[in-house]
This record gives structure tokens, C-alpha cells and sequence, in this order.
């Protein structure tokens, strides 16, 4: 008989959490939507910068190397991470400082927490990412109470049972507010203007369609107690979040220790264990570790930094090939050519500007990318958007050539048609002006070349509008597309 597993308790002192939540904007709209973020105090980040406010992303406890930031990934990673204005192609980071704190309730129980920094990320194709940076006070807590502040926080519009029971206490007012609310009406209204609306009304305001997850991912570097052992279950439930259950007590997703062994062997990168591991999974990016705050500096730095950089790339590329697959289910084949070529185009356009299967310089950041690539499941929704793509381009090339055959059998009939009796036997009445007034008299194959040839005449006058219509529409679609990047 299996034995069950059971959760152990684990003292926490420091929490460092980052709250990530994907949001669409009217890519049309960026350079708008960049001057509103700069002129409501956030500052845009670039490399060479020589304000290093922005380097200490959770005040004056974590300094980020701007250098190692630079050195950490490949040229044409680094490029579009790291764009040097506005201009250029990539994601543009827009910083601004909190310095508030706040108190969440959750099933009665209170949580102070401090809000430092947040973030906003302009990425390619209106793809973009507000990210909350939070640290819980430092008295010792127990880990299942970090997760379930951080199972409760991520749930943007709270619609399980477990995610029930929390609010925010608003610091002015006193009244409770919902996670929404005190992400868009008090850190950061400014986004809420630019959002898009969903198409499913019960989805969070600016959602995507094609994510499956309506929670913000969770990135944590949590520190234990100095030389505390680290448990099998506690890292297991780190990866999936499991904090406690309404009714209070410890949750854990899972019975078997076998299962929990298999989960660890695929998500958990021990290169740095028996004191800190990192687990990977498709919603949470955690570490733990039982050494000193002072001796794991550079670490928690790399984790802020190049590491958090790294996670948020490969969640892009899941997110952006999930939503080839949505687009390509709803294609109307019968008439929608032109938003095939779009689809084609923008998977090209992903593809060459940037999707790269290594990223990194470094060993880890190699190691890291693997698992990022596990976690999201990459290779697998990269191998249906190369088939999605052979699709597309045979689906064109057969009504290319079905769309010319039929143009040509056309022509070809009235040619023929008009050619034997067609124009000869009307043509001579339309040179008088009395000759209309003779089609009463006209006879059955008369009728049917006067028919014939003003069928002809305006069918080249449809297809030469058409034709120069389509040119037109083309031409303002090319110049959106160069908007959409």
C-alpha cells in the first residue's frame, strides 16, 4: 500500500515575489501609451543608462548589474530585450517606484506586504506585461502561508472556491478592494486606457483569449531559516502554488510520493542544492533557499535579473504561439484570404525577429532555458505553428490557382461566345441612337447576345475595380502591419 505524503511545515524569513500579468494593447497606440506611462512617473529602462535608480528594483536590499544584464544573453536576444528607444523592435521596460505598503485579508487572516517597484513591459505585437514586485514583512511565517498569499494575490478576478475569501484594505479609505481594482485603480490606472477588451465579458479587463490561466504568473526567491533541510513536499508545493485550504489547513495537490518525485524530476533544477533549489513550472518560477540573505547576494540578484528577463522571454513565445493556433482556428477558409496572409506573415515576422531557441551565454542560463522551454511546453506548440505554417501556404497556393483557373474559364467562355455571335449581331443597334429602341423586337439569340456582351463588359469592369481595390486595401493593410510590430 502507498503511503501518502504529508506536508511539512517550513519557517520562512524574506519573501521577494514578483506578480506577472500578461494584458493586450492597441499596438497602434504604444508610443501613446509610452509618453502616458513617463508623464505618471515611470521611467524607461535601457542599459546604458547612467541613473542606476532603476537597478534597485526592490529598494536598497537587491541591486540588479545592468553589465551582467548585458553580458547574460546573446546579441540578438539582448537586442530586442534591450531596445535603446522606443523606435527599435523589442520589449521596452517602463519602471516605476511605489514604496507603499498594504494589507491583504485573506479568510480572516491579515498579510502586510510592501509594494517597491512595478513594472510595465511593452512588448511586439501588443503583447505587454505589468509586473508587481512584493515583499511580505520580516517575521518568520510559515511557507503554506507565503503560497497562500501568493495563490490568493495571483488570482486577478477570483472565481475558484480557494481563491475566494481575500480582498485588499485600500490605505486611504479602509474599505476592501479587489486584486483588479488594486492593480488598475491604484498602482497603475494609467493602463487601463490602453487596454482591449476581452471577448469573453467574465475574463479580467485587457485578457487574452488564448491563454488558459486568467492568474499572474509568480516568480519568488523565499529564504528559510540558516541550514533548515528543504523537503520533497514543500518543493512540490512551491511548483504548484498549494498554500491552504479555506478551512485553513495545509494543502497539498497530491497524495503520492512517487507522483511528487516524477513531478520534482522534471521541474526542479538542483544545481546549487542541498541549500537552494528552483522550481519551474507553467505559472510559478520559485527558489528557495536555507543560506543567509548575505551570502546568496549575487544569486538573488541573478534571479532578479537576467533569470526573471529569461522566464519572461520564454513565456512570450508560449503566449504568442498559443495565439497562432487560436487565429488559425478562426479562419473562415471561404473568405478570408487576407487575414491568411496576415496570419502568415506575422508567424514570419515572429519567427525571424524573435523566436530563438538559445538565449543565453552563460551554463545556467542554458540550463534555465531548457526548462523555461519544459515548463511552457515550446517545442511542442513550435512543431503546430511549422505545421500550422505548411498549411497556410498550400491553402494559398490552391486558391492562387483555383481563383486563376476559374478567371480563366470565365474569360475563355465569354471570349468564345462573344467571338462567334456575340458583339456581331448587336454591336451594328448600338451605333444609332434609335438602336435601343429595338431590343423589343430582338430575337431569342439576339437576347442572348446582348446579354452575353453586357455581362462581358461589366464583368471587366468588376474585375478591374477589384483588382485596384484590393490593391488599395493591401497597401493600408502593409502600413498597419508596420504599426503591429
Amino acid at each position: 500500500m502507498i503511503e501518502k505524503i504529508k506536508a511539512t511545515e517550513l519557517s520562512i524569513g524574506r519573501t521577494y515575489l514578483s506578480f506577472i500579468l500578461p494584458v493586450g494593447f492597441d499596438n497602434g497606440e504604444k508610443l501613446d501609451f509610452a509618453r502616458s506611462l513617463e508623464e505618471n512617473g515611470f521611467a524607461f529602462f535601457k542599459l546604458n543608462d547612467q541613473n542606476k535608480d532603476h537597478e534597485n528594483i526592490f529598494g536598497d536590499e537587491i541591486s540588479v548589474d545592468t553589465q551582467e544584464l548585458e553580458q547574460y544573453f546573446l546579441p540578438y536576444t539582448e537586442h530586442i530585450l534591450f531596445p535603446e528607444s522606443l523606435n527599435e523592435h523589442g520589449f521596452h521596460r517602463f519602471t516605476k517606484s511605489i514604496g507603499e505598503s498594504f494589507i491583504i485579508c485573506i479568510h480572516g487572516k491579515t498579510f502586510p506586504f510592501y509594494v517597491p517597484t512595478i513594472d510595465v513591459m511593452l512588448g511586439p505585437f501588443g503583447f505587454a506585461f505589468l509586473t508587481i514586485r512584493v515583499t511580505l514583512d520580516k517575521e518568520e511565517k510559515d511557507l503554506a502561508d507565503v503560497l497562500d498569499f501568493a495563490q490568493h494575490f495571483r488570482a486577478v478576478e477570483s472565481k475558484l472556491d480557494e481563491e475566494r475569501g481575500a480582498y485588499i484594505l485600500h490605505p486611504q479609505s479602509g474599505n476592501s478592494i479587489s486584486v483588479y481594482d488594486f492593480l488598475f485603480t491604484l498602482l497603475c490606472p494609467v493602463m487601463e486606457r490602453y487596454m482591449l477588451p476581452d471577448e469573453k465579458p467574465d475574463r479580467y479587463f485587457g485578457s487574452f483569449p488564448y491563454i488558459e490561466d486568467e492568474r499572474m504568473l509568480v516568480s519568488a526567491f523565499l529564504f528559510s531559516l540558516d541550514n533548515t533541510p528543504i523537503t520533497e513536499d514543500q518543493l512540490y508545493r512551491m511548483g504548484t502554488i498549494d498554500g491552504r485550504t479555506p478551512n485553513g489547513e495545509v494543502f497539498i495537490s497530491a497524495n503520492n510520493p512517487s507522483y511528487v518525485q516524477r513531478f520534482l524530476n522534471k521541474y526542479m533544477h538542483d544545481r546549487w542544492a542541498p541549500h537552494t533549489y528552483t522550481i519551474i513550472t507553467g505559472h510559478a518560477f520559485m527558489t528557495i533557499s536555507n543560506e543567509l540573505p548575505n551570502d546568496t547576494e549575487r544569486m538573488l540578484s541573478q534571479f532578479m535579473g537576467t533569470h526573471y528577463y529569461n522566464y519572461l522571454l520564454h513565456y512570450f513565445y508560449k503566449t504568442m504561439l498559443l495565439r497562432v493556433a487560436y487565429e488559425y482556428s478562426k479562419i473562415d477558409w471561404d473568405k478570408d484570404d487576407e487575414y491568411v496572409k496576415s496570419l502568415i506573415k506575422f508567424i514570419t515576422l515572429f519567427s525571424s525577429l524573435y523566436y530563438n531557441k538559445d538565449v543565453s551565454t552563460r551554463a545556467e542560463g542554458k540550463e534555465l532555458t531548457i526548462m523555461f522551454r519544459k515548463a511552457f511546453q515550446i517545442d511542442s506548440y513550435f512543431k503546430e505553428v511549422t505545421n500550422t505554417l505548411q498549411a497556410l501556404y498550400k491553402s494559398q497556393e490552391n486558391l492562387a490557382a483555383d481563383r486563376m483557373n476559374t478567371l480563366l474559364f470565365i474569360l475563355t467562355i465569354f471570349t468564345v461566345i462573344s467571338g462567334i455571335y456575340g458583339m456581331n449581331l448587336v454591336i451594328e443597334d448600338w451605333k444609332t441612337h434609335s438602336g435601343w429602341k429595338d431590343f423589343m423586337n430582338y430575337t431569342l439569340f439576339e437576347w442572348i447576345s446582348l446579354i452575353t456582351a453586357v455581362t462581358g463588359i461589366a464583368l471587366s469592369f468588376y474585375l478591374v475595380a477589384a483588382t485596384f481595390s484590393k490593391k488599395i486595401r493591401n497597401k493600408l493593410r502593409r502600413r498597419k502591419a508596420k504599426n503591429y510590430l
